[in-house]
């Protein structure tokens, strides 16, 4: 080891004992050729070394990364993950802009075979942003104008929103005991073999003369929230039958008896339109209506404004159609869909759908479920594997993660219509599109449209995130505390009358960059106020081998303790930071310095 001395390795340098020794003596006619002798073999010696070193230098060299992972800095993850998502004042430039490039994006898609008419609708909390609509209403008359936001769609799928809806509403009146009670419960004949759930006891049964010797099937219930989150096992459709089948719900229940699961219940998502249909069906058995159309049109459409949105295929709602077609060019027929209605049957308008977002959105003027409900419809259950078309399933949504971000979607496709109608909670926005003809090929256009206002809103969002609230008075919480003797805090009134809480202190000083030792004191009411961050920051500040995590300190809550006799505070609290007893001081501390 070169350059360390011995000491600073913790070891002693130890002196040896020697002993000198007399060499005889070489005769003088040897002694005359040592010196050229030995100069030569130093010689030899030197350039076989130089070739070595040679030879070691031009050898391949190791690269770094084949002695182990190659090591990188990781990017900073940057604080809060989400905006709040504060009301904004129109118009504004980045919305404008993103809004013009989703105007180009689906402008362009026009174009592809069998799509003769398209419109879309941009949400932001109780506020219709923007309306697009391209094409012509009827693509096979020349003379037809474009549609509009009241231009009515059909919307496939996007039905299967209004089952869970009626499942929810029905949970909350009580008629419903949980979302995870079995079918069995409400449809007392409803049985199916599950051959993928299995119990570790054996049992033997006979089946068409031939002995069977296995396991017991074990209990793996068809629960109501499965049905409604295509995680039922259910399969896509009843054993030979189309989506025109026109029976009745007892003789569905019947066809099941003799059927099998696809998957076990609750451990794979699989597309269902049978689960759909059966839930709607056997629900509306046990509500006072004792019809499924009927209910919906009753305790959603009315109540929400619904108008333009139903069942039935009148002449008055034909004529106001988007005419569908296939991608050949030819007409769609608007066919029945009989037993299956609750799956796929319904219309709609983007202006009907809009409302039905700022509804879902909690932001407009009618609500249909409560807070508590309405967070529970908008959560995902599980992630898909990736055969699946989407990341996770919901009630009854598919999940799709986009910039940092789950949009909520559903989908829906049908003879001569495609639809759409998505969220994205987290900043209270709503994108629907209608299409009567077939999706584009390529990207999926609500991807695309994604893809730019994501960022537009977020940003935004930030920029116009308003001030924390001040206190009606600041004199009662300023001043010096601490906590502990440890730590020591000042609050003290900003600019606005908001007020600040500063980290001092010699140990806060040398450990925390200065930007980060302030935070605002957002006053809620009371004596409750909410730590804030300004402007996005670091989730975490390396401090040595430990870390500042400001992400756990953004949003957690103050509370102050009563007034003395001086009118002020006597201290403050943090419970989510397990925090208690933060002390009010006389006067600001002083700090010996080493």
């Amino acid at each position: 080891m070169v350059g360390v001395p011995l000491t600073a390795m913790g070891l002693c340098p130890v002196s040896f004992p020697f002993q000198v020794v007399q060499l005889p003596r070489l005769p003088e006619v040897k002694k005359k050729w040592l010196f050229p002798a030995s100069c030569s073999f130093f010689f030899l010696l030197s350039v076989v070394m130089t070739g070595c070193f040679l030879w070691q230098y031009h050898l391949p060299k190791l690269k770094t990364s084949s002695l182990g992972p190659e090591v990188t800095s990781a990017p900073v993850r940057m604080c809060p993950r989400h905006p709040e998502p504060v009301p904004l004042t129109h118009p504004l430039p980045v919305l404008k802009e993103a809004l013009g490039k989703v105007d180009r994006i689906l402008r362009q898609a026009l174009s592809a075979p069998g799509l003769a008419a398209m419109s879309a609708v941009v949400i932001h909390n109780d506020t219709v942003l923007w309306t697009g609509n391209f094409g012509k209403k009827n693509g096979s008359d020349p003379a037809s104008g474009p549609p509009n936001e009241y231009t009515m769609y059909r919307i496939s799928s996007i039905s299967k929103i209004f089952p869970v809806l009626m499942l929810y509403r029905l949970w909350e009146e009580g008629i419903v005991a949980s979302l995870d009670d079995p079918l069995e419960r409400y449809a007392s004949t409803f049985t199916i073999n599950n051959p993928l759930g299995l119990a570790s006891a054996p049992a033997q049964s006979l089946m068409d003369g031939l002995e069977e010797v296995g396991p017991a099937p074990r209990p793996s219930p068809v629960t109501l929230r499965r049905m409604a989150s295509q995680l039922s096992g259910l399969p896509r459709r009843l054993r030979s039958t189309s989506l025109l089948w026109r029976g009745s719900t007892q003789e569905a229940l019947s066809l099941l008896k003799d059927d099998v699961l696809v998957a076990d219940p609750g451990t794979r998502c699989h597309y269902s339109t049978l689960a759909f249909s059966l839930l709607a069906h056997v629900l509306a058995a046990h509500t006072a209506e004792g019809d499924y159309q009927r209910w919906i049109s009753e305790n959603v459409l009315e109540p929400l404004g619904l108008a333009d949105t139903g069942f039935d295929l009148t002449p008055l709602v034909r004529a106001r159609l988007a005419a569908g077609f296939y991608g050949s060019g030819r007409p769609a027929p608007l066919y029945d869909l009989g037993w299956y209605r609750p799956s796929g049957q319904m219309y709609s308008t983007p202006a009907d759908l809009a409302k039905l977002a700022m509804v879902l959105l909690g932001s407009g003027p009618h609500w249909l479920l409560r807070p508590d409900a309405a967070k529970t419809l908008l959560a995902p259950l599980l992630a898909c594997s990736g055969a699946y078309f989407a990341n996770e399933t919901g009630t009854p949504w598919e999940f799709h993660a986009q910039r940092g971000y789950r949009v909520v979607r559903k989908d829906g496709d049908l003879d001569g219509y495609a639809a759409t109608f998505s969220l994205v909670p987290p900043l209270r926005l709503g994108f629907v599109l209608l299409l009567a003809g077939p999706r584009p090929p390529g990207r999926d256009l609500v991807a695309q449209a994604y893809d730019v206002l994501l960022p537009a809103v977020e940003r935004a969002l930030r920029e116009a995130a308003p001030s924390p609230a001040p206190p009606p008075s600041a004199r009662p919480f300023a001043g010096y505390f601490t906590f502990a003797n440890q730590t020591f805090y000042e609050v003290r009134p900003g600019p606005a009358g908001e007020l600040r809480l500063r980290q001092f202190g010699p140990r806060v000083e040398a450990l925390v960059p200065a930007a980060f030792r302030t935070l605002a004191l957002r006053h809620l009411r009371g004596r409750v106020f909410q730590l804030h961050v300004a402007r996005q920051f670091p989730c975490a500040l390396p401090l040595g081998d430990a870390w500042l995590s400001l992400e756990a300190q953004h949003g957690q809550l103050v509370n102050f303790y009563p007034l003395d006799r001086h009118g002020l505070s006597p201290g403050f609290d943090v419970p989510g930071l397990n925090t208690y007893r933060v002390l009010r001081l006389q006067r600001k501390p002083v700090f010996k310095t080493q």
